[in-house]
């Protein structure tokens, strides 16, 4: 596989794009926004000063000759998928799991999230027009061929640009991005041509006809709708769906028999529903080869395989199972999933609707602390993230997060002053927890030094609040630094005291200062309500939302920390705009300019009085950055539609609506003989070469 279109750049380019950088900074510094962060130190992992820390994909790569031909790999799955449709509402991530081993992906994407194109069904594509409309030939590799024998060709292409780009109400699509910006699809200069004219030049026309679906799957709305939701009867992959049991919680896939590229290893690829809970001992009892794991059993399994460790006749009777002697022939592979984790500030209403309160917050937090309790255990990278739109790594990548400032308490309380939240009485933190969604339970109010309400009008109450502050800000320090001395140490087996202990618990933070008094407001006091789910495999999250919370106590922000059910968590919380702060995650792709436009586009009015969010749950945006999103989508060089990008992430930045935390670790635990799969970081998996070592 081929990059597509990645030249090396010039120096004319690099000093034209510095300068760009610069002008922007000085613009936002001139905007009283700028306040560089620190250098943060990182672990020795690959850097080539374009693109941030490229943390490497772990797959026990071996060459093909080194692969055993034959048998069945397990590989764990949150749940069997609902659709095999992967352009519909509910496809989920072992839907694309399905779709990338037995439907063509035109462009994959490399170590670097680069798109790639993929040989095995592309001989060349490229954009061999762009006045006055955007031209696109695809060349197809002639021995592309669907199960039944029928070659890959404009009828499937034509068929999904149909079904996909809206215009026809009865296809339940997801999402039409891109294509309905086509004007026309077409049979080329040959049978295996395909020439699709656009309308609107589209950027990420790479995007675009991966998964290519079968014109049997995509040709009437009834196809569309059901026809793929538990089989796949047609197919163009390595491997072909063979059968579902639903009662057993099983998905099998084996080996394709008119596959044309190199043959799959495997006979067969067995996908297996099986709760996060459970995993470990299902590797340990040789029912699973392969599964995502949380950092509890990540930990367990790298304790017995240390040299030396014995197994102990005093283990539970729940856990006998997963015993160190038990785990000792699987093995954990680590990167960083194409995913970040971010803390959304709702700005639709409250508090929050003041961008300096959004600003405020966002400098009480320590992002490189939070980053590092989570990472830092794990022997990651601590680097927090510097962009929305970017992971570190990938070409575009810019830390645009001076935009809004690193840590600093005295900066936070001025803006919350500036604000007219005034120093008032006892601050304090409330932990709500409900297993149900949306309800909560008040547990208890976290205690601080007393002080009395300020009345509104009070001008000489409000003089003493002003020149309370400072002393405020010293004691915000203290509390900074008594929450910076639980990253110093790491616990026994690698777990540090800020992030998960041993037993996958949040560890113990001792040694807390008190909070601030919670300031207040004509009469009302500045406490935010912060949703924090419960589900198993959230410790982590549930660490991070203490951490933010003490630095916000720390400035006179009281938190009411809400603990909800999954079932219930976007749905009546996120998506329903019943929230104030929320750690949710978002992922990442090679296509920022079309897939993060929605997440951070401007609510628009409806005709009926409601607001339009789209993906943007926080709630927060603004005409310029929803055109330059429309601007990186439309420009066909890649440099500048990166850059375009990079602007919008600056001005998303600036908002404080959404503050990047850190790129999600990714956690796979192996049997010590699968190779070529793991944790894929950015990289698409490559099915046909997994396998067990010979």
């Amino acid at each position: 596989m081929a990059p597509l279109s990645t030249p090396t750049r010039s120096r004319r380019s690099r000093t034209r794009r510095s300068r760009t950088r610069t002008r922007r900074r000085a613009a936002l510094l001139a905007a009283g926004l700028l306040l560089p962060l620190p250098l943060l130190g990182g672990c020795g992992l690959g850097d080539d000063g374009s693109g941030g820390r490229i943390t490497p994909q772990d797959i026990a790569a071996a060459a093909r000759p080194r692969v055993a031909d034959g048998g069945t790999l397990t590989w764990a799955v949150d749940a069997l998928p609902s659709t095999l449709n992967t352009f519909q509402a509910d496809a989920d991530a072992a839907t694309q799991r399905v779709a990338g081993a037995v439907l063509p992906a035109l462009f994959t994407t490399d170590g670097r999230g680069r798109p790639q194109r993929n040989a095995d069904y592309l001989r060349s594509a490229e954009v061999v027009q762009r006045e006055p409309h955007q031209v696109v030939v695809y060349k197809l590799n002639p021995k592309a061929v669907w199960s039944n024998g029928k070659a890959l060709g404009a009828a499937d292409f034509e068929a999904q640009w149909k079904a996909l780009r809206g215009k026809e109400s009865g296809y339940w699509a997801a999402r039409n991005a891109g294509y309905d910006r086509i004007d026309r699809v077409e049979r080329g200069a040959d049978d295996h041509e395909v020439k699709v004219t656009f309308a609107r030049s589209y950027a990420d026309w790479p995007a675009l006809f991966t998964p290519l679906y079968p014109k049997a799957v995509t040709g009437s709305a009834d196809d569309f709708n059901d026809g793929a939701r538990n089989d796949l009867k047609v197919t163009a992959g390595p491997f072909r769906v063979a059968g579902r049991d639903d009662k057993e919680g099983t998905l099998t896939l084996a080996r394709a028999p008119k596959w044309w590229g190199e043959r799959a290893k495997l006979d067969r690829l067995v996908l297996r529903a099986l709760p996060r809970t459970e995993r470990a001992a299902a590797l340990a009892a040789g029912k699973l080869d392969l599964a995502d794991v949380g950092a509890a059993d990540a930990g367990r399994i790298t304790a017995a395989n240390k040299p030396g460790r014995q197994d102990k006749g005093d283990k539970p009777p729940a856990a006998a199972a997963a015993r160190p002697a038990a785990l000792r022939g699987i093995v954990v592979r680590k990167s960083l999933e194409p995913a970040y984790t971010q803390l959304a500030l709702n700005g639709a209403s409250g508090p929050l609707a003041d961008e300096r309160v959004r600003r405020a917050l966002a400098r009480a937090i320590d992002r490189h602390a939070i980053a590092k309790s989570v990472l830092g255990p794990l022997g990651l990278p601590v680097e927090p993230l510097g962009s929305h739109l970017f992971l570190s790594g990938q070409e575009g990548y810019e830390d645009n997060s001076d935009a809004l400032g690193g840590p600093d308490p005295k900066a936070a309380q001025a803006l919350l002053a500036e604000a007219g939240w005034k120093r008032a009485e006892t601050g304090g933190r409330k932990t709500a927890a409900d297993g149900r969604a949306g309800t909560g339970r008040t547990l208890g109010l976290r205690p601080g030094p007393a002080a009395g309400p300020v009345p509104s009008g009070d001008a000489e109450a409000d003089a003493a609040a002003d020149a309370a502050d400072a002393a405020d800000a010293v004691g915000a320090e203290a509390e900074y630094a008594a929450d910076d001395s639980l990253d110093d140490g790491m616990g026994p087996d690698g777990i540090g005291a800020g992030g998960l202990g041993p037993d996958g618990k949040p560890a113990a933070d001792g040694g807390r200062a008190a909070a601030a008094p919670v300031r207040m407001k004509n009469g009302k006091k500045l406490t935010l309500r912060f949703v924090v789910p419960v589900s198993s495999g959230a410790d982590s999250l549930r660490s991070v939302a203490d951490r933010i919370a003490r630095r916000l106590d720390a400035v006179g922000i009281a938190t009411e920390v809400t603990k909800v059910g999954d079932a219930g968590f976007f749905k009546d919380h996120i998506a329903a705009g019943s929230y104030d702060l929320a750690l949710y995650s978002w992922p990442a792709t090679a296509y920022p300019a079309t897939d993060a436009r929605p997440v951070y586009a401007k609510p628009q009015p409806a005709a009926d009085g409601s607001l339009v969010v789209e993906q943007n749950y926080t709630r927060v945006g603004t005409d310029r950055i929803d055109q330059l999103f429309d601007q990186a989508s439309t420009e066909l060089d890649a440099e500048a539609s990166r850059d375009l990008a990079g602007r919008a992430d600056a001005r998303i930045w600036s908002l404080a609506g959404s503050i990047p935390l850190y790129q999600r670790p990714q956690l796979v635990a192996a049997r010590k003989t699968v190779v070529n799969a793991g944790a894929f970081g950015l990289a698409t998996p490559r099915y046909q070469d997994i396998g067990f070592r010979r």
